[in-house]
């Protein structure tokens, strides 16, 4: 994955053979990203091109290239931390010496942004100890991560510790001998079990008990919830829902899974259920459209990037098929196995995850039969399949044994109202009942 350009590093600080690597310009017209891991610290040689850190960003993880060579001085954000494009990551010494910063026509991709072949380094003067100030400087000063954290937290202005690291870096052990002792800290449990005595309750039932537990919201799940945010606050929300008798469907499955032209292929009826969607779509366009804030418009599209709500380890991805409209039932088998796996393993690039215009979401596979998804933010409407089992059902007038499902369409109702939602459902229903009825329509 390439960027638009990460900015040429820049001297940092008084030394001018340190450099500073601003996040860059992932793409897609993200304006942030969330640092996952550090892959060096400080002290680290590193090498031109060599991995540095790994960023999520669009709900992908992205791995930064560092796009020159050298010892790193200063990690300048933390895992967990939302550090905007542009913004610097870190800072490397590089003892090369160059007259001139490299042009355009130097530089080459690398796997992120636009690394130079050989960076640029500025001759800056370094301060007499007639020039040095006695007031601290703005620039940050040099400190590990986990020794930046804990001065943070215990109120220590880190210009003011010496440090014994790598370059004078800052380390956790001298942040703590900044700090004046005044006896041991009580732990939290003893703090819980005084307060409880004090209240007249059980100290014992007080440090029994669970703590509680708190879970940062980064990367996916924090865009997860701001995108589902977004779809309560803006979108007004119906749904409707219908129960198929989807025999028929599972017979066919289970007879194209004996041909060749499936061997290989995991067909499930979520491909099946997709295919009937995309023909029913063909039939009600409307239910694949966009809400124009701005113009106060209804954008129908024409095409279907068919999103598939895949859960992972990180949290809800939406992975979607380009111009899956054009794709034969053996071909959604494929491109569906893939979207999964990709999303899955992290392998999922931001181009992979934008630009949806209908999803659907499985929850059957958790045996839940139905169920109220929210919008996804820019589409019209997403269909819910729930759990397909066997269940008593009237067939020709008589009791019997079908199987059957229920799907749940969520739509946005300033583009869709409730006709159009109910035809769009019924319609895909009729193809479940009857899947030979989709012959027409592949």
């Amino acid at each position: 994955m390439t960027t638009k350009g990460a900015p040429v590093p820049q001297p940092a600080g008084d030394d001018g053979h340190v450099l500073e690597f601003r996040l860059p310009d992932l793409g897609e017209g993200l304006a942030d990203g969330d640092l996952v891991s550090w892959a060096v610290d400080v002290g680290d040689t590193v090498e031109l091109n060599q991995t540095i850190a790994e960023v999520e960003t669009a709900k992908a993880v992205v791995a930064l290239p560092s796009p020159f060579s050298g010892t790193v001085v200063e990690l300048l954000a933390s895992p967990g931390d939302t550090v905007p494009v542009g913004a610097p990551l870190i800072r490397v010494r590089n003892d090369l010496e160059v007259t001139d910063p490299p042009t355009a026509e130097d530089r080459r991709d690398v796997l992120v942004g636009y690394g130079p072949e050989a960076e640029a380094t500025s001759r800056r003067r370094k301060p007499t100890p007639s020039m040095a100030s006695t007031t601290p400087s703005t620039h940050r000063a040099a400190a590990t991560p986990a020794a930046r954290k804990l001065a943070k937290e215990l109120g220590i202005d880190l210009w003011y510790v010496a440090g014994s690291g790598p370059e004078g870096a800052v380390t956790v052990e001298d942040v703590r001998s900044a700090v004046p002792v005044t006896g041991p800290r009580a732990k939290p449990g003893a703090e819980l079990a005084a307060a409880a005595q004090q209240n007249g309750h059980d100290a014992g039932l007080i440090e029994s008990r669970a703590r509680e537990e708190r879970t940062p919201v980064t990367g996916i799940r924090k865009r997860t919830a701001a995108a589902m945010l977004a779809s309560a606050r803006t979108i007004p929300q119906a749904s409707a829902f219908v129960t198929v008798d989807c025999t028929a469907s599972m017979e066919l499955l289970d007879h194209l899974r004996t041909t060749k032209s499936f061997e290989g292929l995991t067909l499930t009826p979520l491909a099946l259920v997709a295919r009937a969607a995309l023909a029913a779509i063909a039939e009600h366009p409307g239910v694949n459209a966009a809400w124009d804030e701005q113009n106060q418009q209804i954008v129908t599209k024409h095409y279907v990037n068919l999103g598939i709500a895949v859960a992972s380890d990180r949290g809800l991805l939406v992975p979607n098929l380009k111009d899956a409209q054009t794709l034969s039932l053996r071909e959604l088998c494929r491109e569906i196995s893939w979207a999964a796996d990709t999303a899955r393993s992290g392998n999922a690039t931001p181009a992979d995850l934008l630009g949806g215009t209908f999803t659907i979401t499985n929850v059957g596979v958790f045996g839940v039969d139905t169920g109220v998804p929210l919008v996804n933010p820019g589409e019209a409407a997403i269909l819910c399949l729930g759990s397909i089992r066997k269940r008593p059902w009237v067939f020709r007038d008589e009791l019997a044994v079908r199987w059957t499902t229920t799907l749940g369409l969520s739509f946005d109702h300033r583009m869709i109202d409730g006709e159009l939602g109910a035809r769009f459902l019924a319609t895909t229903a009729t193809f479940l009942e009857d899947p030979l009825t989709l012959l027409s329509r592949v």
